[in-house]
C-alpha cells in the first residue's frame, strides 16, 4: 500500500483528491435511455434487456412463491441459523429507531403536531452477478417492515441457472412480499414506473453497480431512494497497540468487492505502516478474489503517517468513510471526535464484518465521502410526516397582524386577504 507522511494540510488535499468523483455522461445516455424505453414499453422493453445484459429469456418476471418457499428449505441449517441470528440482531436494533409522532396542545386554542406515517411501497434492489448478498435482503427489508411499510417487493437480476436460493430463502425470512428476475438500469426503472408486472413503488433502496446507481439518481423525484451508493471501503485509525496481521485482514475485507473500493488507514506510527502494507501484500495474494482486491489496494488505498491522535481524526473526518474501524486503547472515548463516518467499530474485535452481517447495525451506508451529510439506513427512511395545525378564531385573530405584514413584504396580496377576509365584519 502507498504510505503518506505529509503535513496535516497536503494530507488533507491528496484526501480530497481520492475522494471526487466524476461523472460518466456516456453511462448516464445510455441509462436515460434503457428509463425512457422501459417507461414506453414496460415488460417488453425489460425482455429485451434481460436478453442483452443478463443472457436470460424471461417470460415470467415474478419468482413462483412455491419457488421462494422451497429455497428457504433448501439451506442448509447452518445458513439459516446464521440469517436467523442476523435478523433477531438487526431488528433488535432497529426497533430502536421507530419515531413517534406528536400533538402540541399545551396553548388553549391552538393544536400542531405531527403524524408519521409509513411508506405503502418500498422496492429493494438486491445485486447479483459475481456474489449472491442474502445479507443485503434482511439490511433493507427488515427496517421498512419494522417501521410498518404495508407492501416490499424485491427485484435482482435474472440467473443462467436460476437465483441463487439464499438470496431466495433471505428474501422469505425477511417477509419480501414478491421477487422479481430483473436487474440493472432496468430494474430501477421498472420499480419508478411500474411495468404490466412489476408495481410502482414509492421509495427504491439497496446498492448496485454504477449503472444502477446512475439509474436510482435519475428517477428521484420520482420516487424516493435511499442514497447513490459508490464502492465499499474503510478507514482504520491504529497505532502500535494494534495488531498489524488483523489490521490487514480489515483492511481487505472490503476491497474484495470491487476494483474501485477503496481502504485507507491513518496512525501515528511509521513503523506500523510499513508491517502492515507488507502484511496487505502477503494475505493478498492468498485471497480467492485477488483479481478484484488488488487494483483496489493499488490504485484507491493508502496508509497515512500523521503526528497526532487530533490530526488523525482529522483527515478521517475528511475522508468520511463508510466504516470506521477504532483500534486505539478504550476506543470510546475517542467517539467524541468522530464527525464523519458511516457506522464506527471499536476495538480489536469490533471487526467491520460483524456489522456487514450479525452486529445489529444497518451495512447500507453513505460512501464517497457522502457521510458529511448522509447517515446509515433505518426505520427513519420508511416514514414520513406529515403536519397538521388548528387555531381558533380568537389565537388566529393574534397573529392576523404578523402574517399580512409577512405576506405583503413578499407581495403576496393574496395571502393577506385570505386571513383578513375572515375578520371582515
Amino acid at each position: 500500500m502507498k504510505i503518506y507522511k505529509e503535513s496535516l494540510d497536503t494530507m488533507l488535499g491528496i484526501v480530497r483528491n481520492y475522494t471526487q468523483q466524476t461523472t460518466d455522461m456516456e453511462i448516464e445516455r445510455r441509462v436515460y435511455d434503457i428509463i425512457d424505453d422501459i417507461r414506453t414499453n414496460g415488460d417488453a422493453a425489460l425482455k429485451v434487456y434481460s436478453e442483452k445484459f443478463d443472457g436470460v429469456s424471461i417470460e415470467d418476471f415474478k419468482v413462483p412463491q412455491e419457488e421462494i418457499d422451497a429455497a428457504y428449505e433448501s439451506l442448509s441449517d447452518d445458513l439459516k441459523a446464521a440469517l436467523l441470528k442476523a435478523k433477531a440482531n438487526i431488528t433488535e436494533f432497529h426497533s430502536r429507531e421507530i419515531e413517534q409522532g406528536f400533538v402540541d396542545m399545551d396553548t388553549p386554542g391552538i393544536i400542531r403536531g405531527q403524524k408519521v406515517i409509513p411508506l405503502a411501497r418500498v422496492g429493494l434492489y438486491v445485486p447479483g452477478g459475481t456474489a449472491a448478498y442474502p445479507s443485503t435482503i434482511i439490511m433493507t427489508a427488515l427496517p421498512a417492515k419494522i417501521a410498518g411499510v404495508k407492501e416490499i417487493v424485491m427485484v435482482t437480476p435474472p440467473q443462467k441457472d436460476g437465483i441463487n436460493p439464499a438470496v431466495l430463502g433471505a428474501a422469505k425470512l425477511a417477509g419480501v412480499d414478491a421477487v422479481y428476475q430483473v436487474g440493472g438500469a432496468q430494474g430501477v426503472a421498472a420499480l419508478a414506473y411500474g411495468t404490466e408486472s412489476i408495481p410502482k413503488v414509492d421509495k427504491i433502496v439497496g446498492p448496485g453497480n454504477i449503472y444502477v446507481a446512475t439509474a436510482k439518481r435519475q428517477v428521484f423525484g420520482q420516487v424516493d431512494i435511499d442514497m447513490i451508493a459508490g464502492p465499499s471501503e474503510i478507514g482504520i485509525i491504529a497505532d502500535n497497540s494494534a495488531n498489524p496481521v488483523h489490521l490487514a485482514a480489515d483492511l481487505l475485507s472490503q476491497v474484495e468487492h470491487d476494483p474501485r473500493a477503496r481502504a485507507i488507514m491513518v496512525t501515528t506510527s511509521e513503523s506500523l505502516a510499513n508491517v502492515v502494507s507488507d502484511e496487505v501484500e502477503r494475505q493478498l495474494k492468498l485471497l480467492p478474489r485477488e483479481s478484484i482486491a488488488r487494483p483496489a489496494i493499488e490504485n484507491n488505498s493508502y496508509i497515512a503517517v500523521m503526528d497526532s491522535v487530533e490530526d488523525m481524526f482529522t483527515v478521517m473526518n475528511e475522508v468520511a468513510p463508510e466504516h470506521l474501524e477504532i483500534q486505539l486503547p478504550d476506543p470510546m472515548g475517542y467517539m467524541s471526535l468522530v464527525q464523519n463516518a458511516g457506522s464506527v467499530f471499536l476495538g480489536a474485535y469490533a471487526s467491520e464484518p460483524l456489522g456487514d452481517y450479525v452486529g445489529g447495525t444497518n451495512h447500507v451506508l453513505p460512501t464517497s465521502g457522502t457521510a458529511r451529510f448522509s447517515s446509515p439506513l433505518g426505520v427513519y427512511d420508511f416514514v414520513k410526516r406529515t403536519s397538521f395545525t388548528q387555531f381558533t378564531k380568537e389565537r388566529l385573530e393574534e397573529v392576523a397582524t404578523h402574517i399580512t405584514t409577512l405576506a405583503r413584504t413578499e407581495g403576496l396580496e393574496a395571502h393577506a386577504r385570505a386571513i383578513e377576509v375572515r375578520f371582515e365584519k
